[in-house]
């Protein structure tokens, strides 16, 4: 590819959405009629050390992003517009003044810093911190891991210059600055999400500075050049534009074309979440939501569960090894052979603690309900019902605060089981439309882009480029019993708290397993 002015690649209305994901980074190019020209993924492994920790090495992601976007580059037949991202929120990693790693990538499904976590939650004004930040204080957030490492590693905490996310590094090493958007951090907890500035009482619980902290920006700020070396390694001329880009739960959102108030998206891949768009920052007095930014008049609503699909991979290792490495239809089908409800058996799916909307590391899993006649189709099916109805507390919890959804869009890997589907518009009680397969995050990363670069008026397009190709109805029976059995699953959370709590000081006092 050529390397001419400026204008020539912005003409061209190609722009390459970067997802930096979980388990891989995927780059994919988009035209402004939303279809894809090509895409490439790099996947990485998540490394948990230590019990709790679950780290990534940054180096292996900013080469993942380097080999895809270079990839998709070598193969398009016309010239790029520019790049815009999308990031796994909530990460956090330790910059020396150089701004090489001092830490891994810490990511949101680290929980080392539960302990931090509960105390900042349970103390004066924790409520309070959590609805003007719109973060919860809970493990997944860098403001509790900040506080980890000045507690249980204060010489490499004092050590750093910069604390950053893993997009705010990418794009230091693209572009040469140091910046990161409002989406993204108003996911710290660090941010005040009503003035969009550092909150002056988070940072003094951190113990650090506004100056150690990249310099925010709106999502669809463009830094207008590559340096050199990116060009080389990316393929792109070095004027090419890139955009910042946001969090990847608020462009989900965008990627659905769940832009429009009312219209909740919802995703479930190994963690699950609902989020609906509104116009103004908030989060309810009750504090069971969160509340990120997409742009300043934009805003997703809403909250994730750690539990996923991750049940469904459990359920194939614990109670049915003999199905082979990768039984998931085998699963599903031997769940169906279950009514809805499972004869009364409830399981709560927190394999990996839990998120919203009670926002504590504390719970552990359960079944509950366990009898004589119960089989393994049975506990197979109440481990996806679990899923399912956590997913309905969610929603039950943006309802409360005060958003109205009347339309539900789903997507992710669970998508592709009839049986997933149709349990979650049973357990939610409504219908669940399912686009065609756009790739959430990345699309909406580049649908943000096209917005910058002035290639679209508004991402507003995206409720029209986004076909959907099924709507599920809930069978009304199912529907009903699923209805009934949500209070019973949201009062287990209750009744087992002392037990978390104790489960959580036995588990200290254990010597650790070899």
């Amino acid at each position: 590819m050529t390397s001419g002015g400026s204008s020539q690649p912005r003409r061209s209305g190609v722009v390459i959405g970067v997802d930096l994901g979980t388990t891989s980074t995927k780059a994919v190019a988009y035209d402004t009629g939303g279809r894809s020209l090509g895409s490439h993924s790099v996947a990485y492994p998540l490394d948990e050390p230590h019990p709790g920790y679950a780290e990534q090495d940054p180096n292996l992601i900013w080469e993942a992003v380097l080999e895809t976007t270079r990839t998709v580059v070598a193969d398009l037949d016309r010239p790029v517009a520019g790049l815009s991202f999308s990031t796994a929120m909530h990460g956090l990693i330790g910059l020396d003044a150089g701004g090489d790693p001092l830490t891994p990538s810490v990511t949101w499904a680290d929980s080392r810093a539960s302990a931090q976590a509960e105390r900042l939650r349970s103390a004066p004004g924790g409520l309070e911190l959590h609805r003007r930040t719109g973060t919860p204080l809970h493990p997944m957030a860098p403001l509790p891991k900040l506080v980890w490492f000045a507690e249980e590693a204060p010489e490499l905490f004092r050590r750093v210059a910069h604390w950053v996310g893993i997009k705010d590094l990418v794009l230091r090493r693209l572009c040469g600055e140091l910046v990161t958007d409002h989406s993204v951090a108003s996911g710290t907890g660090l941010l005040d999400i009503h003035r969009l500035d550092w909150d002056a009482e988070a940072l003094t619980i951190a113990g650090i500075r506004p100056d150690q902290l990249p310099r925010l920006v709106p999502s669809t700020t463009v830094l207008p050049a590559l340096t050199p070396d990116a060009a080389r390694a990316t393929g792109l001329p070095a004027q090419t534009p890139v955009v910042v880009g946001a969090g990847d739960g608020p462009l989900a959102n965008l990627g659905l074309g769940a832009v429009r108030p009312g219209v909740a998206a919802c995703s479930i891949g190994t963690s699950g979440a609902i989020r609906v768009m509104v116009e103004r920052p908030s989060v309810d007095p009750q504090g069971r939501v969160f509340c990120y930014a997409l742009t300043e008049d934009r805003w997703a609503v809403g909250g994730a569960i750690n539990n996923g699909g991750i049940v469904l991979n459990w359920a194939g290792e614990a109670l049915a090894p003999d199905l082979g490495e990768h039984p998931e239809e085998e699963l599903l089908a031997l769940a169906a052979r279950a009514p809805a409800g499972s004869d009364g058996l409830i399981m709560l799916p927190y394999l990996l603690s839990e998120r919203a909307p009670h926002w504590s590391a504390l719970p552990r899993g359960a079944y509950v309900g366990l009898t004589n006649a119960h089989r393994r189709e049975h506990l197979v099916r109440a481990a996806i019902e679990g899923v399912c109805q956590q997913l309905a507390l969610v929603l039950q919890s943006v309802r409360a605060a005060g958003n109205e959804v009347h339309e539900v869009r789903a997507s992710g890997g669970f998508a592709r089981s009839p049986l997933w589907r149709q349990l979650l518009a049973d357990a939610l009680g409504m219908d669940v439309q399912f686009p065609a397969g756009h790739e959430g995050s990345s699309f909406g990363a580049a649908l943000l882009g096209m917005q910058a670069l002035g290639l679209i008026p508004s991402v507003d397009v995206a409720a029209d480029l986004v076909e959907i190709t099924e709507t599920v109805q809930p069978e009304p029976k199912a529907a009903e019993t699923y209805a009934a059995l949500l209070p019973l699953f949201a009062d287990l959370y209750d009744a087992l708290g002392p037990t978390y709590q104790a489960l959580r000081r036995f588990t200290a006092e254990q010597p650790a397993t070899p």
